[in-house]
């Protein structure tokens, strides 16, 4: 893989992922034009905060068709965090919001009774092979700081999931999309595992 393309709409420290990146790519790129991610050979889409607020910042730079575009036609994709969220159809996170549309189901307030959001370690069950986790035992820990999950339509797309309070996905992947709530980029050696894996 040579150009990896972190797409910057202003929502959140990218500076760790593009660290992470670069101990497992040659090219690393964060960018917020349009002509930058139909070049790239893969697409990272990080970021914290609300969902509508990214929906918004991806619109006004045009991102969210390029995105689409780009990822309809095959290129590889990793969400983190937000970044899986805003996959999916749309979220109720402040309202209804529209999201991306690449993965049918929504995004919902965690359904637990313990303290929101969820920040801290947790561990992470595989729910079916996937080349993003080769390296990395099932059960394995992994560091999360959310309020929302999601919930996809589709039980075949969930490719992890975790408890807290409540069992929740926290990671999918069909084809060529991959995207998992905790953030690899915080998550010590492992999560470096990871994002080796998908550069690979």
């Amino acid at each position: 893989m040579d150009l990896i393309v972190i797409i910057d709409y202003g929502m959140g420290n990218l500076r760790s992922v593009e660290k992470a990146l670069e101990k497992a790519s040659r090219q690393v790129m964060v960018s917020h034009n349009q002509g930058d991610v139909r070049a790239a050979d893969a697409i990272v889409l990080p970021g914290v905060g609300a969902f509508g607020d990214a929906m918004v910042r991806l619109k006004r730079l045009g991102l969210d068709a390029a995105i689409k575009e780009e990822v309809t036609a095959g290129k590889p994709f990793l969400g983190i965090c937000l970044g899986l969220a805003l996959l999916f159809e749309e979220s109720d996170e402040h309202g209804v919001h529209e999201g991306l549309g690449l993965l049918p189901g929504r995004v919902e307030l965690l359904p637990t009774n313990l303290k929101i959001p969820h920040i801290g370690w947790n561990r992470v069950s595989v729910q079916k092979e996937s080349r993003l986790f080769d390296g990395v035992p099932n059960g394995s820990f992994f560091y999360f700081v959310h309020s929302y999950a999601v919930v996809p339509k589709i039980d075949s797309d969930v490719l992890c999931r975790t408890e807290y309070g409540c069992e929740f996905a926290s990671g999918v992947e069909r084809d060529n999309i991959a995207a998992v709530q905790f953030h690899p980029e915080k998550s010590s050696s492992l999560g470096l595992r990871m994002l080796e894996n998908f550069v690979s």
